[in-house]
């Protein structure tokens, strides 16, 4: 299993950003990688600059992973890559369904990868909290409440 460090993920983006700027030749994750950090034209300094970024890696954070998410463009990033990959393999068993289910309701995928950003900070949370293993099907619950909740 691929267990990429703080560093390891910051030079991902930053050379995935790099290559899309110059139209190099690029992996399938690097364009995906890519189509998300267009979506956040907000994070182009930080994945502009792999110097800074990676000086930054040894930054205390705080918070819950939502709020961590929302303050670091690469955890931000890696959570819309985590989302993106869960419904291309729908796993956990269910996920793209509850997505698409959350996107028709918000008529926005990206709105909706925010919104299932907070549901999978909260089952790493609750994970990391118990020592238990993630609980797969409360996250999927907790998507479909949301996406037919009135």
């Amino acid at each position: 299993m691929f267990s990429p460090n703080q560093a390891d993920v910051r030079r991902f983006f930053c050379g995935a950003f790099a290559k899309h700027a110059k139209q190099a030749p690029m992996e399938a994750i690097e364009v995906l990688a890519a189509q998300w950090m267009q979506e956040h034209p907000e994070y182009t300094e930080a994945f502009r600059d792999e110097a800074a970024a990676l000086a930054a890696v040894s930054a205390p954070q705080g918070g819950t992973p939502a709020v961590q998410a929302a303050e670091n463009p690469f955890l931000h990033l890696s959570m819309h890559l985590t989302i993106s990959e869960q419904c291309a393999i729908d796993q956990p068993r269910g996920v793209r369904q509850a997505v698409e289910l959350l996107s028709a309701k918000l008529g926005d995928l990206h709105a909706a990868h925010h919104v299932v950003m907070d549901c999978l900070g909260r089952m790493i949370w609750e994970s990391q909290r118990s020592g238990r293993p993630p609980d797969g099907e409360a996250y999927i619950d907790h998507i479909r409440t949301l996406a037919t909740r009135d």
